[in-house]
């Protein structure tokens, strides 16, 4: 009797274990990402900290990134999203907002620990009340400038660090007159670096509130002040600012154009660079003895905000709506958004991000940068958002095409782009 319930009990665990090992288990989760930035040796280093820091805290779980630059990203996700597939969490950025209309991305208010993003970092992803992405870097709009360059120009920057429109277009005539390219700026895979000047020369001319209503469609690009900036640009245009590859130069070649090969006098960028600048100089970084500045944006002739800067969020992450693992990858993005995790990515990357941090001061072998960069941002008053984060359509289409492109490019006179610009985005 003994013996047969001791066979029953057996055969009992045996069913039982049999039914429990075909049930799936966390430990049997491969958690999938797919993040841009694979050349950014930092940002990888960290986000693949934060999945280590996942995987110890639920033994079994795997996290699998997936490395891509952005344009096959963005090809990957066009493929995948629509069909119900892709990754459980992926790098989005706030002015792909078709993701959102198209109920790609999963909201995120009962998902994320709140308590440690910027509310500001929060609202920037909020679209009708509810939050679809967890931002992670924050920028500021910034003018790098080659120090000993423009000491040879025999020209020293203001204590205010902001030359005027007339002081600028000269340093612009100076430095080609050198044989030295002036702005170091190509459009040859994105859509937005030829419009930093003419941007930040609108944003500081017409001030926060009328900024926002020329790239929401109430503001005439005829008004007398956007033609104003439009034909101080056209002047620096003329007078040789851009690289004569301004159009097939890419992103990060202009990086690598800036402080190494040809070498140029100014570098407008998101503060961002960092993530390509600060790499050893055999992966394309800048040398380390290289005499890096930053000064502000030019003030504009009577402008209502010359003290206004863009400032906004880049890298963030989102959860695929039809992901089967929506709390496993809540988590991750929690384990790349903790308070350590904020000041390890200042303290690496050199750079702000929407994650709450403490750091009262700054170490290593890029802190002088990274305190003249916080010194740049002294007095400064934030707009939230670049053009892209406001327009749609055939109004972003023509910002690419002219604003980015062929404006800057000298393709254009200053009617005609004007024009352009107006059918397209004006609503009257």
């Amino acid at each position: 009797m003994i013996a047969w319930k001791t066979a029953a009990t057996l055969l009992l665990a045996a069913g039982l274990g049999m039914a429990l090992s075909g049930r799936p288990r966390a430990e049997d989760v491969t958690l999938t990402v797919w993040s841009h930035e694979a050349d950014e040796d930092a940002k990888v280093a960290y986000r693949e900290l934060a999945a280590k820091n996942l995987e110890a805290a639920h033994p079994g779980v795997h996290v699998k990134i997936t490395w891509y630059e952005k344009n096959p990203l963005l090809a990957a996700l066009k493929t995948s999203l629509p069909a119900g597939q892709g990754p459980d969490v992926l790098y989005v950025e706030p002015d792909w907002t078709e993701y959102v209309d198209a109920g790609y991305l999963a909201p995120l208010d009962d998902l994320i620990n709140w308590n440690n993003i910027q509310p500001w970092a929060r609202a920037v992803w909020t679209h009708n009340g509810k939050t679809y992405g967890v931002a992670q870097e924050a920028y500021t709009n910034e003018l790098y400038y080659n120090k000993d360059l423009l000491k040879k120009l025999g020209v020293e920057v203001p204590a205010s660090a902001q030359f005027t429109q007339a002081q600028f277009l000269d340093v612009v005539k100076k430095a080609k007159a050198a044989g030295i390219v002036p702005i170091a700026q190509g459009v040859g895979d994105r859509p937005f670096p030829g419009a930093y000047i003419i941007g930040e020369a609108l944003l500081r001319k017409l001030g926060k509130d009328d900024y926002s209503k020329l790239w929401t469609g109430k503001l005439s690009f005829s008004d007398p002040r956007v033609v104003a900036v439009f034909t101080w640009v056209k002047e620096l245009v003329d007078a040789g600012a851009y690289p004569k590859n301004f159009m097939t130069l890419k992103l990060g070649e202009s990086h690598y154009y800036f402080y190494t090969k040809p070498g140029a006098l100014m570098l407008p960028m998101g503060s961002w660079y960092t993530g390509r600048a600060f790499v050893p100089v055999d992966k394309g970084g800048q040398p380390a003895d290289f005499p890096l500045g930053i000064m502000q944006f030019p003030a504009m002739d009577g402008g209502a905000c010359n003290l206004c800067k863009t400032s906004n969020v880049g890298a963030s992450f989102a959860i695929n709506a039809a992901s089967k693992h929506k709390e496993l990858a809540a988590a991750f993005i929690d384990a790349m958004s903790t308070p350590e995790m904020g000041k390890r990515w200042i303290e690496t990357i050199y750079l702000q991000t929407g994650i709450k941090a403490d750091v009262k001061s700054f170490s290593g072998p890029h802190a002088a940068y990274f305190t003249e960069l916080m010194d740049r941002q002294k007095g400064e008053d934030y707009f939230i958002g670049g053009p892209l984060d406001m327009i749609q359509g055939q109004c972003k289409d023509s910002f690419a095409q002219v604003v980015n492109s062929a404006f800057p490019g000298g393709l254009l006179p200053v009617d005609q782009a004007i024009k352009m610009m107006n059918t397209a985005c004006f609503k009257g």
